[in-house]
């Protein structure tokens, strides 16, 4: 276990340490939830009050030709594709993940005519499994959701898959699956790859392009930091761009959304995997976001994520020997992320956040710490787990209303 010249030391080194700068962070708090939601960028605010007063208050309609409104989707998914190492023209931003889950996956069971299994795995966050499934009931003719654990999720990819859905970092774990390993493995089987990279995408380096991966999707408000319920973002590999037709047919991926014609003809290239009109508020707050990742070095990122994890769970260690890690200790092996299981893991969390220090919990027994490099230092995370300690020790978490649920946890 480190001692504080060593943590303090580790912050006077570090070549992150001046983008800390780039983003509002309350007093008296220590921010370790940015896997559910980041902060706020330092320049968000500003960009938001020149959008609402300047763009759309004088300007009025005008704002979508002289503001740039209708360009601002394309220029957001050109910060987004170099975060997820994406080329030009195959990163859309719009929508909810969710709602992306649902188009990329009806178009990879399009390009897989002859198959009839969605295959996902057992841990998968709720939401892609309930759109896969809602998907293949929509659809009918056999289709069906099958699910396995990451460990037998090779001998599960059979002839009958058409499209296996993964999301890259366990949400709960902080488990990582090998990208390329694994999309090799679903490739050779004759299946489609769909990476969901909510836990991924601007917390460590993501290598979509060299991983082979044919289709992924996003959000935008967790590691983006672009607010809650930032636009979500979805990936198509070049080859198969001209070759998908979208479900969701909407007039903003038409050829000509602006010649008002009866029948649908896809524009070309990924802009036909575009729908509706951009919500252009919340797309420039997350177009203000991604200007914090400017000049950042992402493999920098990566190595201070690690220490950091390291860091946190040797602490949390030392000072709760009660807490059960289930965050893989291999560096390789994890995402940006520790999580410690106890089975009174809410009311911990409630008390931690009592005393300034902001995780969250996730059913049934998850403490879960996201670990955001470009603005957290060693010294937060060391005080974090020594706050943890103190609560752990003196039972701080045994009050009633640390055990009240509230709607959101």
């Amino acid at each position: 276990m480190p001692d504080a010249t060593t943590v303090l030391e580790k912050d006077r080194q570090d070549p992150l340490k001046a983008f800390r700068e780039r983003f509002v962070l309350p007093d008296g708090v220590i921010y370790l939830d940015g896997n559910s939601l980041g902060v706020l960028p330092a320049g968000m605010s500003r960009r938001i009050a020149e959008v609402v007063e300047r763009e759309w208050g004088e300007r009025l309609v005008r704002g979508w030709n002289d503001a740039g409104w209708i360009d601002l989707p394309a220029r957001v998914a050109g910060k987004i594709a170099r975060l997820v190492g994406a080329g030009d023209g195959t990163v859309a931003v719009g929508d909810s993940t969710s709602v992306n889950v649902f188009k990329t996956l009806s178009a990879a069971l399009a390009l897989r005519p002859d198959r009839r299994v969605i295959l996902s795995d057992s841990n998968n966050f709720p939401t892609d499994l309930y759109i896969a499934d809602g998907l293949a009931r929509l659809i009918g003719q056999g289709y069906e959701l099958r699910t396995a654990m990451a460990a037998d999720m090779d001998d599960a990819i059979d002839a009958s898959v058409a499209a296996v859905l993964l999301t890259e970092v366990d949400y709960r774990t902080g488990w990582r699956y090998d990208m390329a390993q694994t999309t090799r493995r679903i490739h050779a089987a004759g299946a489609l790859a769909i990476w969901d990279l909510c836990h991924s995408a601007g917390a460590f380096p993501v290598h979509l392009e060299e991983a082979d991966a044919d289709f992924a999707i996003g959000c935008g408000y967790k590691y983006l930091n672009g607010g809650p319920g930032a636009p979500a973002f979805l990936y198509v590999a070049p080859r198969h761009l001209e070759g998908i037709r979208p479900a969701l047919s909407g007039w903003m991926g038409h050829q000509a959304p602006f010649a008002f014609t009866a029948d649908y003809a896809p524009a070309e290239g990924i802009a036909r995997m575009t729908v509706g009109t951009p919500p252009v508020l919340s797309m420039s707050a997350l177009d203000a976001a991604l200007d914090a990742f400017d000049g950042v070095d992402m493999e920098l990122v990566r190595a201070k994520s690690q220490d950091l994890c390291d860091l946190f769970i040797a602490e949390v260690e030392a000072h709760c020997p009660e807490l059960e890690l289930v965050t893989p200790r291999e560096r390789s092996q994890r995402g940006s992320q520790v999580s410690f299981r106890h089975p009174e893991g809410y009311a911990i969390m409630q008390a931690l956040i009592a005393e300034g220090v902001i995780g969250d919990f996730r059913a049934p027994d998850i403490l879960r710490f996201g670990m955001t490099p470009l603005y957290l230092s060693h010294g937060d995370v060391a005080r974090a787990a020594e706050i943890l300690g103190r609560i752990m020790g003196e039972k701080r978490w045994d009050r009633p209303e640390f055990r009240t649920r509230a709607k959101v946890t």
